[in-house]
């Protein structure tokens, strides 16, 4: 194994169209997802394809691409390592998958790309991940939509990658297909020790697979560090609108059969969820949007409100007119409220205020 320090993904370099430059200068976890986060013409395929080695950089502009400890590009030695010889997988909006043969021809296609002696990741491992096995030998081309991003996400597990690019893998799938296809990539998470790039626009799927975020902006890196942490800043544009919202790990402490809860605990205090058919001690990933926070000075007792925690406002910014994102902290736990100015006044809200959040809803999202 790589000595830990060296257990990351740097990647520094600029690429010039008319009208449009991408600057890029990264240092990420080399294990995890990282999510590239942007509206469409940001950057974050291009991004994509240039640490792949399918697009060139600019010359002369000390471009660096280094994944855990293996260069890749390095200007300042004349190395560039072109793409067949880079340990990658990617996978695309569209599947890509040959048509003419089965699932399992498929996946043996990509596993040509690797000898034998190095794979790292064996083909049943992978079969079983994605849940697979039961169309092996059907055609791809009469696969639905989810079925075919599970095979193209196999196939390119099949090479034994040391970096796995998703580029939209949701992004062509409607509702239903997103929600089958979800469960998986978060597998990937879970059970390869592998880094993964997720290209992304929709912050619901990155709030569920991102362990970090890259914000980019017009070619530019805005932010980047923890989902959690940039989901709820005040100064960037994820933490405001209707689907602002905050991101919370917790734990399962407990379960109400009588009344369908289960019971989650997080630094920030305890929460009744929907009931869950998990034991007590599995992590879960929740959602809490802005919209869904209530304020008071007081801990309310006659409520139907059942989540109520001790926080402490952090920084508050205008969101539209008449409304304030009021940005909170729950026991070190980021947490944001979206009420009107007129609240704001009623309450006396400024830095440093403690006060309790109504949460009225929490969504489940891994």
């Amino acid at each position: 194994m790589k000595p830990a320090m060296e257990q990351r993904l740097h990647a520094r370099f600029r690429l010039s169209h008319p009208g449009f430059t991408l600057q890029v200068n990264l240092d990420l976890p080399g294990s995890g997802v990282s999510a590239l986060f942007g509206a469409s013409g940001s950057g974050k395929t291009s991004c994509l394809r240039v640490i792949a080695g399918l697009t060139r950089s600019d010359p002369n502009c000390d471009a660096c691409i280094v994944v855990n400890g293996d260069v890749w590009q390095d200007d300042a030695s004349g190395l560039f390592v072109p793409v067949h010889q880079r340990a990658i997988g990617y996978v695309f909006q569209d599947a890509n998958l040959f048509t003419h043969l089965s699932v399992a021809q498929n996946l043996a296609f990509g596993m040509t790309r690797v000898a034998p002696s190095q794979r790292r990741i064996a083909l049943d491992q992978v079969v079983t991940l994605l849940g697979i096995g039961d169309f092996m030998q059907r055609q791809s081309g009469t696969l639905s939509g989810g079925e075919r991003q599970r095979v193209a996400i196999a196939r390119a597990l099949a090479t034994s990658p040391r970096l796995l690019l998703l580029d939209e893998p949701l992004a062509a799938l409607d509702a239903q297909r997103k929600a089958e296809i979800l469960p998986y990539l978060e597998k990937l998470h879970s059970e390869l020790d592998l880094p993964v790039l997720y290209v992304s626009h929709a912050a619901d799927e990155v709030a569920r697979l991102a362990d970090q975020m890259v914000l980019l902006d017009a070619g530019r890196v805005s932010a980047v560090g923890a989902t959690r942490e940039l989901m709820t800043r005040l100064d960037l544009p994820l933490a405001h609108g209707d689907g602002a919202g905050a991101l919370i790990h917790a734990t399962i402490s407990g379960h109400e059969a009588e009344y369908h809860l289960t019971l989650v605990a997080f630094p920030g205090g305890r929460l009744r969820v929907a009931s869950q058919a998990r034991p007590i001690g599995q992590s879960l990933r929740l959602r809490v949007l802005a919209r869904d926070v209530s304020l008071t000075l007081a801990p309310q007792v006659d409520t139907s409100i059942l989540n109520i925690l001790p926080v402490r406002v952090v920084a508050l910014s205008d969101d539209s007119p008449g409304q304030v994102m009021v940005a909170l902290d729950a026991g070190g736990t980021p947490l944001l409220a979206r009420i009107t100015k007129k609240s704001v006044d009623a309450l006396a809200l400024v830095p440093g205020r403690a006060v309790y959040a109504q949460v009225k809803g929490v969504a489940i999202v891994g």
